[in-house]
């Protein structure tokens, strides 16, 4: 990754420097929590993070981060989420009293990052703006593409399942706990977490995005959908990290 992360440090001391080294690194990890959430992955992981840095005066650490996408034209209200997201994260990292998060490189990022900064929300962000008028804040698109990564997560724990020799009476009367241990299956649990399903090792493996169990005879087309889902995360990331490639030379 072509990323940049360093300490300025004002009125520079051993103490404070090594206090602002453990702040920047903290923003790091709350950045990781960050998702695109199109493409169910982390801004860290997608080279999304363009640069983070730390200014330290006395008892204030100010840290910068700067996001960058893979086009001038990437959907603005998917770039809002990540920023607004950003910003959250940031603003609650420990050593942190204040956070400025920019886009960068991006068609809607003086919108976007005054919105941010102000707490406008999206509609009010929008309004007014060359960027054009919103009409809705972003919950229900959050939510769509949470349920879209259910699908897909089920697809990458189940599947491994299936080509083990479970059959789909098996698969459809397991619980979450029957299925082992993997990343897979943390995110997974984390996704239906997000959408208020319960998510013990007790729980149905297989639900759809209401929470509502699968069963056997729904099951094929269920995992059908859930594979076309995955599918299109594999694609759709591809191509970003292309773009990003291209346009960043990372």
């Amino acid at each position: 990754m072509t990323v940049l992360s360093d300490t300025r440090v004002l009125g520079s001391n051993a103490e404070a420097a090594a206090a602002s080294t453990g702040t920047t690194a903290r923003v790091w990890e709350a950045l990781r929590s960050v998702r695109d959430p199109e493409l169910d992955a982390d801004v860290v992981s997608l080279d999304f993070v363009a640069s983070v840095s730390v200014d330290v005066s006395g008892d204030s650490a100010v840290a910068h981060v700067a996001l960058r996408l893979p086009t001038y034209f990437c959907a603005p209200n998917f770039a809002f989420l990540m920023v607004a997201d950003a910003h959250d994260v940031v603003s609650a990292a420990e050593g942190v009293s204040r956070a400025d998060v920019v886009l960068i490189d991006h068609f809607a990022s003086d919108a976007i990052n005054a919105g941010v900064a102000a707490r406008a929300g999206f509609v009010t962000s929008m309004a007014g703006t060359e960027v054009g008028e919103a009409v809705a804040e972003l919950d229900e698109l959050r939510r769509t593409f949470t349920e879209r990564a259910l699908m897909a997560g089920t697809d990458l724990v189940v599947r491994p399942l299936m080509r083990e020799g479970a059959t789909p009476e098996q698969v459809a009367a397991m619980a979450l706990g029957d299925a082992p241990a993997s990343a897979d299956l943390d995110r997974l649990r984390r996704r239906r977490l997000e959408l208020g399903i319960p998510s013990s090792d007790a729980d149905p493996l297989v639900v759809d995005p209401s929470g509502r169990t699968v069963g056997v005879e729904a099951l094929p087309l269920h995992l059908r959908k859930a594979r076309s889902y995955q599918v299109g995360v594999d694609a759709n990331t591809s191509i970003c990290r292309g773009q990003l490639a291209a346009r960043y030379g990372v």
